[in-house]
């Protein structure tokens, strides 16, 4: 503040020698609010002969009114390239040798800052007097050597937990951070990915010399590789500060690299890959989960009960619903069914338990990957011709996304409920969604779902079409004002607590 106010004096005073007298304040962002503002007084009328220079890195802090009152020129931060071009001359004027790696790990280093980059090249110079080498700068800047990235790379690549791990442990004995060498791991991956491409390889803040090494490292690696390397040093970065065992979040990341790329079918490689026996064993089980169920399609209906509830292991746990007879082909889903029993309209006896299993035999868990031709099991339901309303149709939808949430399709599920539901041609059913990417989802187990809602509803001639909503058809969400509005509109009862209680919405 008192420095401003002798600035200020300064002002009053002609120049004598020259038109102008030139004010430059570096990092003018640093000034305190008090000294904005003694400094605005002067800045809205200055003398003639004045000008004033305000330097920062950080504009976004200055006051509003001392920008609206400046001329703003914005300076791009300096290349890579760029700087070591200039260091180059400096070198050569000053009769220093170098390295090109050297003054390549120099100005990352300055981070776009030619004066940084000026800064720690007099330093380095002076302790490698005056022979600036690679190593030599590693170790005065203390900086990881690039060549630990490109090995844990070549690691990860062959699937080498172990020689991963003794890279990780040299890197911590000599004093580096884990966190540190996770954000070195992920800028040399994201640089790797960008010399996949002739067009991107200019976006890597590199010399020439590095280019080229990871251009080569390139050639190896397939994007899927580096996409989910990024996505799993980025998650460590976020977890590192919360985590109490910061060593071992490291160890893990890594280690997830190093399966990346490994084959599904492979053994467990002497300990580097994990084994494969549980999905073999999930297969194993599904296939004789599969045969129970086809066995106990001949039997009578008390004894298919028992066999259900012995497969599920309990019969209080998991929906136990009666084996589903005939079939339905999927094909032909739009098709009607022929109603020959229009009175049986009674409801099959559920028990609600673990729902996730229940849903699964209903919806399937893999219809993705099932053929259009397949016969899906629709029973009695065939035969069913129930009267429902559209508010049956709202209520057995949203008891089927309910059970959904049990699944890996939770979030598909919630997205579900959004979906209108309008009974046209009865028994016909419009699902109306609001955009494309919701349509596609629900359109990949689509034929699954109309067969739910068909057993649900007790109709076997249920027909159900998905397409995208008109734009007379999606209704505007009313703001929270707008919604409090229409409930005392329509609720004089609650108009009367609004007033009673004094309620407002923030």
């Amino acid at each position: 503040m008192e420095h401003i106010k002798a600035l200020m004096e300064q002002t009053r005073i002609p120049p004598q020698t020259g038109r102008y007298k030139v004010f430059i304040i570096d990092e003018v962002h640093m000034l305190s609010t008090a000294a904005f503002n003694s400094f605005l007084k002067t800045l809205e009328e200055p003398p003639s002969y004045v000008i004033f220079i305000l330097a920062t890195t950080e504009k976004h802090r200055i006051l509003p009114t001392i920008i609206s009152r400046c001329q703003v020129y914005d300076f791009e931060r300096m290349t890579v390239q760029g700087i070591i071009s200039h260091l180059k001359h400096v070198a050569e004027s000053e009769g220093i040798t170098y390295e090109d790696l050297a003054l390549n790990v120099i100005a990352e280093k300055a981070d776009g800052g030619m004066r940084d980059a000026l800064s720690i090249f007099d330093q380095v110079a002076s302790f490698c007097q005056g022979n600036i080498t690679y190593q030599k700068v590693i170790e005065d800047l203390n900086v990881l050597d690039a060549d630990n990235y490109f090995s844990i790379v070549d690691d990860c690549l062959d699937n080498k937990v172990a020689e991963v791990m003794v890279t990780l442990n040299n890197i911590l004995a000599r004093g580096f951070d884990g966190g540190q060498t996770v954000n070195g791991l992920a800028s040399h991956i994201r640089n790797v990915l960008m010399a996949l491409d002739p067009q991107t390889t200019k976006l890597i803040e590199a010399a020439e010399t590095q280019r080229q090494r990871y251009a080569e490292q390139a050639k190896r690696c397939q994007p899927k590789f580096l996409y989910k390397a990024l996505k799993l040093l980025n998650q460590c970065d976020v977890n590192y500060r919360m985590s109490s065992n910061k060593r071992l979040l490291v160890e893990l990341t890594l280690i997830q690299l190093a399966q990346i790329t490994q084959e599904d079918d492979g053994d467990a490689a002497g300990g580097r890959r994990p084994c494969k026996r549980l999905k073999s064993l999930f297969r194993k089980l599904m296939g004789e989960m599969a045969a129970v169920n086809a066995a106990s399609s001949t039997l009578p209906k008390g004894e298919r009960q028992s066999q259900e509830n012995a497969v599920n292991g309990d019969s209080d746990r998991g929906m136990v619903a009666e084996p589903l007879q005939g079939t339905y082909d999927v094909a032909r889903l739009t098709t009607p069914v022929t109603r020959d029993n229009a009175a049986n309209n009674k409801r099959p006896h559920i028990k609600i338990g673990s729902i996730g299993a229940s849903f699964s035999k209903i919806m399937g868990t893999n219809a993705v990957n099932r053929q259009v031709e397949e016969k899906i099991p629709l029973g009695e339901t065939a035969n069913e011709a129930a009267e429902f309303t559209e508010d049956d149709v709202r209520r057995e939808w949203l008891m089927m996304c309910n059970r959904m949430m049990q699944t890996k399709q939770s979030a598909l599920a919630k997205r579900m409920m959004n979906v209108q539901l309008k009974v046209t041609e009865f028994p016909h059913i419009d699902c109306i969604v609001e955009n494309t990417m919701l349509q596609g989802d629900i359109a990949e187990i689509f034929n699954r779902v109309q067969v739910t809602m068909a057993k649900c509803l007790h109709n076997g001639g249920v027909t159900m079409t998905l397409r995208l909503a008109e734009q007379k058809e999606v209704a505007r969400r009313l703001s929270p004002h707008e919604f409090m509005q229409k409930l005392i509109d329509t609720n004089p009862a609650f108009a009367a607590m609004q007033r009673e209680l004094q309620l407002e919405v923030e």
